[in-house]
């Protein structure tokens, strides 16, 4: 009789959930970490109708993926934390996440509790943290060369783009750009028909209801409806009754009347949120005034910001001309362009406001050209506001070694956390120099040997001919925001990961026949 007692599984069991969650989320960085740096490639999206996306930028890719697992979501909520508080740096954020989650499983299966694993990153994320923002170089204003470099690399080296971005830039002025509510990627705005362009006003994406008239360009004062333009009306109930009937005429005829207030005003141009009726869209076009209806309500918001216009109701209109002029904005010059199809205005009486327009021969070509537009634009606003780092990996090489000496001082097992984290901060050089082409192994210690001989965190590799070279005098340079948020984010989401012990799918709630 054999008495061998059968294999034990109960170690591969203890680890199942948390081998199962770090395979999803390796198989959602492979998809991304292939576009990481200047020779990385690109991705293509293919839809269920044959729609096809060519895209290196992460947040697109992980959005546009068809994911199932909820540990992989996870990781697609840093990706979108990223690009929603910096706007760039969503494929570093998106490697350096799975990089840890992959050295705190190693460090788990090895039989590091996961708590004191945990404990450890959030640890070694924090002292990375300081180590970077020690590290971070203030750029001096638009003069400094270091701000095109931004705008160029965050801009896959698209030279006319990151001229485009830096002259936006400069017409807004720093103490826009660095206003907490603004989003300077939210200026750029693309068109398959476009000359790119930077406009020094707004561009409102909408064709006028009366655009069969010839509305040169012209000075114009701005009346802003958040509201419909037309009559105001009253229930169906009381429309059915003789009175309600009889009202609802006088509301029209006194509509009417107030109409004749725009032509006193000298109003030119007329923006509602809603719909305009007939009869007023008539008056306009009878007296040449512009009218834009149903524009959302962000577009309607600047407007009113760039020309000094306040909103008004409907009801608005019966005020007396002199109290409604109180509520006109200006513009210098009001046009309607043909070929994009979108109102013009410049020359506002209220806050400066800039439009980039980025053209392209093809939609697909022109929508990877905003979204790589909008990187820029988000590299150089985070960089005016909190400097900038070398790049190409240089600086977390530089973080991990300090993550280094600082696990030397640690006595618990914590120190095992800590030590993921100066691992996962080597993954970023890493993936660039195998995209590159060259062998990680060597090249990364290559630089750490480089960096610590010579005191300095800003060695890394060329990519074009892989010999050590210093990032700053080269130009290559990343803003401290994104890498700075890119490592809190990833440390966050990597330590949800690793302390989940048990996945169990959600009853679905009942619902009554």
């Amino acid at each position: 009789m054999n008495s061998m007692k059968p294999v034990s599984h109960e170690g591969d069991d203890t680890y199942a959930t948390l081998l199962n969650n770090a395979g999803a989320i390796r198989a959602i960085c492979s998809a991304v970490e292939g576009t990481l740096g200047p020779k990385g490639l690109d991705t293509m999206l293919v839809g269920g109708q044959g729609e096809v996306i060519i895209t290196n930028d992460g947040v697109t890719i992980l959005e546009k993926m068809d994911v199932t697992h909820p540990a992989a979501r996870l990781l697609i909520q840093v990706a979108r934390s990223q690009q929603q508080q910096v706007g760039d740096g969503t494929t570093t954020a998106t490697v350096l996440a799975g990089a840890i989650v992959a050295e705190g499983v190693a460090q788990v299966t090895r039989g590091v509790p996961v708590a004191k694993v945990v404990k450890g990153i959030q640890e070694g994320v924090a002292t990375a943290l300081a180590s970077l923002a020690k590290r971070s170089r203030k750029l001096d204003g638009f003069k400094d060369p270091l701000l095109y470099r931004i705008g160029y690399i965050a801009g896959r080296e698209h030279a006319d783009l990151a001229e485009l971005i830096l002259e936006g830039a400069k017409r807004l002025g720093i103490h826009k750009l660095q206003e907490d509510s603004f989003r300077f990627a939210d200026v750029v705005i693309s068109h398959s028909r476009a000359v790119s362009e930077v406009w020094p006003g707004l561009l409102i994406q909408k064709k006028p209801v009366n655009a069969q008239l010839d509305f040169p360009p012209d000075s114009a004062s701005v009346l802003v409806f958040q509201d419909a333009f037309e009559p105001e009306t009253i229930d169906e109930e009381a429309l059915m009754t003789e009175a309600g009937f009889q009202k609802q005429m006088q509301l029209k005829e006194q509509f009417r009347q107030w109409l004749d207030k725009l032509v006193e005003l000298r109003v030119g141009l007329v923006i509602a949120d809603r719909g305009v009726n007939a009869e007023a869209e008539q008056f306009c076009t009878d007296h040449g005034i512009m009218v834009v209806q149903r524009v959302p309500r962000h577009d309607l918001r600047l407007v009113c910001e760039y020309t000094g216009a306040r909103p008004i109701r409907r009801s608005g209109l019966r005020k007396p001309a002199t109290e409604l002029a109180g509520y006109l904005g200006f513009a210098g010059r009001v046009s309607y362009d043909e070929r994009l199809e979108c109102v013009r205005m410049a020359e506002g009486k209220g806050r400066t406001q800039v439009t980039i327009v980025v053209g392209a021969s093809t939609s697909e070509v022109v929508g990877e050209r905003l979204r790589i537009a909008k990187d820029a634009a988000s590299a150089v606003q985070a960089a005016l506001r909190g400097g900038c780092l070398p790049g190409g990996g240089a600086a977390e090489m530089a973080a991990a070694y300090d993550l280094d000496r600082h696990r030397e001082t640690i006595q618990g097992m914590e120190g095992f956390g800590v030590a993921a984290v100066a691992q996962a901060l080597r993954k970023p050089l890493a993936q660039i120099v195998v995209n590159a082409g060259y062998n990680p192994l060597e090249k990364v210690e290559e630089v750490k040997a480089a960096q610590i001989a010579a005191g300095s965190d800003s060695l890394g590799i060329d990519c074009d001919t892989g010999a050590l070279v210093d990032m700053l005098e080269h130009g290559v340079v990343d803003p401290a925001q994104v890498k700075l948020h890119a490592l809190q984010a990833a440390g966050e989401v990597a330590a949800a990961v690793l302390r989940i012990h048990t996945v169990i799918k959600m009853k679905q709630p009942r619902t009554e026949e």
